[in-house]
């Protein structure tokens, strides 16, 4: 069957045990880690840890990407549906407050087969926000929780840092069908059940991109609706360049969170500039799966 999963629609024939296209990626699931990550959004973690599933591949290819093992070099390991379902329930049993499917895209029909029978806690869809709302269609009933970025408002900047020059208006649509679905946060205890966090990562120089991401989210959704997450944690990737060869400033990350809160943002998180640690990218080593 030709993959048009992703807005790339790139048409590609995928089987079981080869990939091609944009993801590299064939039909089976391919993970790299499976963990209780304690380092999401607060919501999402909580005390125990949220269940993280990292799958390889990746729709966007950031330059910039932190997960460069997995997204860009496509490390991981080709899986069963039957393994995938045993790797949730294994996760849960260890006390992870929801299932965390990081950059699962590529895989939708075996993360839907997976999901068949609903499991005790939320589903987590973790996205790049690069998405298709016909896609997020078909996952109706079986996520709880979405947590895309917003990474750009800048298309220009879209297509230099991640090859997708149609980003913005693919993940307003995206964001705005995942809302329809979830409807507005719901929160017990502190964690999240039901909801849409969005994230932006703040990149150096990148301030005016980050106002606009923001306008959006202000004039788009009411507070209350959704949490909006304003990150700091930009490091620096081997090779890089430019702008990107330098990390955020307070100066930036300070006028960024001053804006959030003039346009009356403040359902959310933000982040300390200790987050830009090499200890909140996991080692992609297989352990869990």
């Amino acid at each position: 069957m030709r993959c048009t999963l992703c807005p790339r629609r790139c048409g590609a024939l995928r089987t079981a045990s080869a990939g091609s296209g944009f993801c590299r990626m064939p039909s089976l699931p391919v993970v790299a880690r499976a963990m209780l990550h304690h380092w999401e959004e607060p919501c999402i973690s909580g005390t125990n840890g949220s269940g993280a599933v990292f799958f390889s591949g990746c729709v966007l290819g950031c330059v910039f990407c932190q997960n460069g093992p997995i997204s860009r070099e496509r490390f991981g390991k080709a899986i069963s549906v039957p393994r995938l379902r045993g790797i949730f329930e294994a996760l849960i049993a260890q006390g992870a407050h929801n299932i965390n499917l990081v950059s699962p895209t590529p895989f939708v029909p075996p993360i839907l087969e997976a999901l068949a029978e609903p499991l005790p806690v939320p589903v987590v869809w973790n996205t790049g926000g690069y998405e298709r709302t016909e896609t997020l269609r078909a996952l109706e009933g079986r996520v709880q929780i979405w947590l895309p970025d917003l990474k750009y408002a800048d298309n220009a900047l879209a297509e230099r840092y991640s090859g997708a020059p149609d980003y913005f208006e693919t993940a307003c649509a995206a964001i705005l069908e995942m809302h329809r679905q979830s409807g507005d946060c719901v929160l017990e205890d502190g964690l999240l059940r039901r909801g849409v966090v969005i994230r932006h990562l703040l990149l150096p120089g990148g301030l005016n991109n980050a106002k606009a991401v923001m306008d959006w989210v202000a004039r788009t959704f009411r507070p209350g609706q959704v949490l909006f997450s304003l990150m700091s944690q930009y490091t620096p990737q081997p090779g890089a360049q430019g702008l990107l060869a330098r990390r955020v400033t307070g100066a930036e990350y300070r006028a960024a969170l001053a804006y959030m809160e003039n346009l009356g943002i403040v359902d959310g998180y933000r982040q300390e500039s200790s987050s830009a640690q090499r200890e909140y990218t996991p080692d992609f080593d297989l352990s869990g799966i």
